[in-house]
């Protein structure tokens, strides 16, 4: 298969659902709305809700019945990426090669479309038009896994364990903390929306969720190494910004050589959780080396 084809398709499948999805820009609240907008349809790589359909469909799912929850990941990552870009966190001013959100709208404006984002994933996924064939038990396990992901257990706890490392020393298991969490748990809650919506058994279940905390925590590591070596143009973000902010990050601790092996290994380790399974799961194969070897 030709993965840049794949992803393609998928990107514009998600990108058609957001637009309907979204609120209308016109009428009152218009601000938040094209806030909400701005971010969401400027651009991205859609890894995450591409990860839960192409899990969906390694079980033989309903692709169309996941696409609701996987453009809901979708809101609540882009809702991560506002938040983080603010001068009280990151305090960035490029995020996909266009102004940060709060940039262009102001803090406040910035604040409340992150906010929005996040409360109509979670509207979304409890529509009953989008819930209506689908079984509510696994439904509502769905819906658990992926407020933990976003949540205090996951990216918001790692987020403020990595606030409160910046400037200090810090070892791998700390780092390994912070990966997992602010970035490996939605990841792998991307990948088992899609296999549990699937109808996925206990075995399928299990293996892709240690496929997905692998390339999880892979997906993060590389993007530290992109801040150091990466181009600018191409990553439509600053680079070198880990650096001057005492970021923790692997290169900080292991170097820019001992990182990348950790990558690759922890891709090989993800494609080796998929030797079960036929020819299917090759688009998870392929996007596990597309995280190895991303640019941006």
């Amino acid at each position: 298969m030709d993965l840049s084809i794949y992803l393609q398709k998928k990107k514009e499948l998600i990108d058609e659902a957001l637009d309907i999805y979204l609120p209308s820009p016109n009428g009152y609240a218009s601000t938040i709305h094209k806030a909400m907008r701005y971010s969401l349809l400027g651009g991205g790589k859609r890894l995450r809700p591409i990860l839960t359909i192409a899990s969906c469909e390694l079980v033989d799912g309903d692709s169309d019945s996941v696409l609701p929850f996987a453009c809901a990941i979708e809101l609540i990552h882009t809702y991560s990426l506002i938040h983080d870009d603010l001068p009280a966190m990151d305090n960035d001013d490029y995020r996909r090669g266009n102004l940060t959100n709060h940039r262009v709208f102001g803090e406040a404006a910035a604040i409340l479309a992150g906010d929005a984002l996040l409360t109509e994933a979670f509207r979304l996924m409890t529509d009953s038009k989008t819930i209506f064939k689908l079984n509510t038990p696994v439904v509502l396990d769905v819906i658990n896994d992926i407020a933990y992901a976003a949540g205090v257990c996951g990216m918001i706890g790692g987020q403020i364990v990595d606030l409160e490392s910046e400037g200090k020393e810090v070892f791998l298991p700390d780092i390994e903390y912070i990966h997992t969490h602010k970035t490996g748990h939605i990841i792998r809650a991307s990948v088992m929306t899609g296999v549990k919506l699937g109808g996925g058994t206990e075995e399928e279940i299990e293996l892709l969720s240690e496929y997905g905390k692998a390339i999880g925590l892979a997906f993060q590591i590389i993007d530290d190494i992109l801040n150091v070596e990466g181009d600018k143009a191409e990553l439509g973000k600053s680079v070198g910004s880990d650096a001057k902010k005492g970021k923790a990050t692997y290169p900080g601790v292991l170097g820019i050589d001992d990182s990348r092996r950790s990558a690759n290994l922890l891709i090989d380790k993800a494609i080796g959780f998929l030797e079960k399974f036929d020819d299917k799961a090759e688009p998870l194969r392929m996007i596990a080396r597309y995280i190895e070897a991303r640019k941006k």
